[in-house]
């Protein structure tokens, strides 16, 4: 490992903004290293020292937690969301420059510890950019107001007549200019206005936003300078690798560390603690080897001989309990969306169509697999971690610690990957645990079969959809059972999903049917059930979205005429009435910021289909399928092109997805995360899923838990994203859930095998 991989990194704090800097303080845009670039070229991480941070932190201005002008006239932002890939640290800081009116060349990003001053800082529910767009622009535009308050108070004038931009500022009617750093003194000298006192920029003045923008961290990826989670180094650090249970709930019955401790290079053993349910974020349980290196580590635990008194969840068969989910769905549930009289309905229909669809267990599989280092001594703990939630992960090892939050401190690096799985602090949970027992600072590293055995796994479901058709073929009843083993489940003893469970497809489903009726079934969880990249979307887009192509189908008409049929008109819903339900928590927006949009979704479909051409679809060797959903406030369509292989094979080859998310900020960061979606949704389709036996999971790798590898990907991937002015939407998770059914609707055009169970390899092999 080279040196400008280790990072020994200190706390210091940047004019009072509680910043971690060290290593991790990047300056991708600073002023010393771009003085000769005036376009904002990216230069390489130059971290910021200690000195210079207690200088900035005496001098300048700091209006709030986010931003520092210096006298310099160096803008320091900081971007309080963790990067795992997506593009957060160049979006978030992009925005609060533009409301500042800062020049990017003259603008560094620093990252945030986890710290409660800055509000939310989960990284997660694709809710970085829709849930705090305004606040961010508050947060420039404050420093911005305080700036051009002091330019006037100097000049005599009213702060009216001036106006920041290009890191000056600029009194229109005398054409004098003060610099950004010319003023930070004074500025920070001025009471703080209130965020409600602050006006924004009118969009058209925001300059970079909206427009392509460079992907910041992509020279420290490219150059191996990025510093992510494995790549802390301590003095004196140890190893750890840990051979958890294979159950969950199951505990230690005996073991023998000689043979492990044997291990040159192995220092410790160490029994963790059994978990008590609800499991929330303890540890695992299992036995620690601690060693000077992660293949000692391994050879160690390799040696260990454990004898697992396996608990309760011993029996948990996934082909069993796949028959327990069809039984809950075939009787009625907790009735959570009325709208007329479904039951009424479907006795009187002309026709009925029922369909069953079931998804498996599904891993997050990131990259790179969970690790943290900790350092615990002298009455505080300090973690180097790829967390997703640096506040839950300091709240955890608070709690495990019985130390006070404040004597916790999070570091955050880069993730390789997250998905939803580095949001959750058991592997926080572990790390101080052992770093407190072994009394030196200790990495835990998990492998790719700890992971994949060992994790927080997406809910198995089971959906059965019901459909009523008049004479005519209209659909004028819809019934959906739904029953899943809830995410809650892992924080209390519940076994029926919630509103804020089937607000993911089901109760915010737009559909212009005249009968509607929702139910949550019951099932038990037998696993950990964690948030996974787009939640319970997953297998209620793949349900609704299969089961109107089966009903197009049935009636021999077109899909895409029959989708557009079902919707109904355009229309937008902003009550809970319209939707026959008592209450949507919306992803935490209010429902009439952000309605159910059926126009918006008609849209995206309309604009699929006439880019994949889908008038022209019948072509020989080939088939088109379709599927769309709102989720997480966007609406997305895709269009999947199925051929088979000269070996016979099913392959996706080209693939066409169009995004309405509202307001974008930064549009190439929006094309990768859909395209990323394709793939992420084509393995999902195609290959993916956790299966368990004797209560512990199958898989082991990605030889048996398959992602779709580089010749199984679409050749082609097509993205549009639809121009547009209304409140910013999800963009992480939203292009995941059609992406499956899409590609099952095609395999059924091209073969004639309908899929309604996942993945669609196990279906073509029956």
């Amino acid at each position: 490992m080279s040196n400008r991989h280790t990072l020994i990194a200190r706390r210091t704090f940047l004019a009072g903004m509680n910043l971690a800097v060290g290593g991790l303080a990047v300056g991708f845009f600073s002023s010393d290293s771009l003085a000769d670039e005036p376009t904002g070229k990216l230069s390489g991480p130059k971290p910021t020292t200690s000195s210079q941070a207690e200088e900035n932190s005496a001098r300048g201005l700091n209006p709030n937690v986010f931003v520092h002008v210096a006298p310099d006239g160096l803008v320091t932002i900081v971007c309080h969301r963790s990067e795992m890939g997506q593009g957060i640290r160049s979006s978030l800081p992009v925005l609060i420059a533009d409301e500042l009116g800062a020049e990017m060349a003259r603008v560094k990003i620093v990252q945030a510890d986890g710290d409660p001053v800055y509000g939310d800082q989960n990284t997660d529910g694709s809710n970085s950019v829709r849930g705090i767009y305004e606040d961010m622009r508050r947060v420039g535009a404050t420093a911005r107001t305080m700036l051009v308050a002091a330019a006037a108070k100097r000049w005599k004038v009213s702060p009216d007549t001036c106006e920041a931009s290009g890191h000056v500022v600029l009194h229109r009617p005398s054409q004098r200019k003060l610099g950004f750093g010319e003023l930070a003194l004074e500025a920070g000298k001025l009471a703080v206005p209130k965020p409600a006192d602050v006006k924004l920029r009118p969009k058209n003045e925001l300059r970079n936003v909206g427009k392509p923008l460079p992907l910041l961290d992509g020279p420290a990826y490219v150059n191996g300078s990025a510093v992510f989670g494995a790549d802390i180094r301590l003095p004196g650090m140890l190893t750890a690798v840990i051979a958890r249970p294979p159950i969950v709930g199951a505990k230690v019955a005996k073991y023998d560390a000689s043979r492990a401790l044997a291990v040159p290079g192995v220092k410790r053993v160490i029994e963790l603690p059994a978990p008590k349910a609800p499991y929330v974020f303890q540890t695992w349980g299992g036995i620690a080897v601690l060693a000077e290196n992660t293949w000692a580590a391994m050879k160690g635990r390799a040696a260990l001989e454990i004898t697992w008194d396996e608990g309760e969840n011993a029996s948990y068969d996934s082909e069993q309990y796949r028959k327990t989910l069809s039984a809950s769905v075939a009787s009625p549930g907790t009735v959570l969306r009325s709208v007329g009289d479904a039951e009424t309905a479907l006795t009187k229909a002309a026709r009925v169509l029922e369909a069953e669809y079931h998804v498996p267990h599904l891993s997050h599989a990131p990259m790179e697999p969970p690790v943290a280092v900790a350092r615990v001594e002298g009455g505080t703990c300090e973690i180097w971690a790829p967390t997703q939630h640096p506040q839950a992960a300091r709240g955890t090892a608070a709690q495990v610690l019985g130390l006070p939050p404040e004597k916790v401190t999070v570091h955050v690096t880069f993730l390789g990957g997250g998905f939803g799985r580095k949001s959750k602090a058991d592997f926080i949970s572990e790390v101080v645990l052992l770093a407190k027992e072994a009394g030196v600072p200790v990495r835990v590293q998990w492998t790719r079969e700890d992971d994949i055995r060992n994790g927080y796994y997406h809910s198995v479901s089971a959906q059965r959809l019901t459909a009523g058709l008049d004479e005519n073929g209209k659909v004028v009843a819809w019934r959906h059972r739904t029953a899943f083993p809830p995410i809650g489940s892992t924080f209390a003893p519940v076994n029926r999903p919630s509103l804020g469970d089937l607000q993911q497809g089901v109760l915010d489903l737009g559909i212009g049917v005249p009968n509607i009726r929702a139910e949550a079934c019951e099932a038990n969880a037998h696993v950990r059930i964690g948030w996974m990249r787009s939640v319970y979307n997953i297998f209620h887009a793949f349900s609704v979205n299969s089961f109107i192509d089966e009903i197009a189908h049935a009636r021999g008409e077109d899909s895409r005429d029959v989708l557009l049929e079902v919707l109904g008109p355009p229309r937008v819903m902003k009550t809970v009435q319209e939707l026959g339900i008592e209450k949507l928590p919306n992803y935490g927006q209010p429902l009439e910021k952000h309605p159910v949009n059926v126009a918006r979704l008609r849209g995206v479909i309309e604009r699929v289909t006439e880019l994949s051409r889908w008038s022209d679809r019948k072509k020989e060797g080939r088939a088109l399928g379709l599927a769309a959903h709102r989720s997480f406030l966007s609406y997305v369509a895709v269009v999947a092109s199925v051929v088979r292989n000269p070996d016979g094979k099913i392959a996706v080859d080209e693939a066409w997805i169009v995004v309405d998310a509202g307001t974008v900020i930064n549009p190439d960061r929006v094309k990768a995360q859909m395209e990323g979606s394709i793939i992420f949704g084509t393995s999902i389709a195609l290959y993916s899923g956790i299966t368990m036996k004797g209560g512990a999971v199958e898989q082991s790798n990605f030889r048996d838990y398959r992602l779709a590898r580089i010749g199984e990907a679409p050749r082609k991937i097509h993205v549009e994203i639809v121009p547009s002015e209304e409140a910013p939407g999800g963009i992480g998770e939203p292009g995941v859930p059609p992406v499956a059914p899409a590609i099952a609707n095609a395999v059924f055009a091209l073969t004639g095998t309908r899929v309604r169970e996942l993945p669609i390899a196990k279906a073509l092999k029956a």
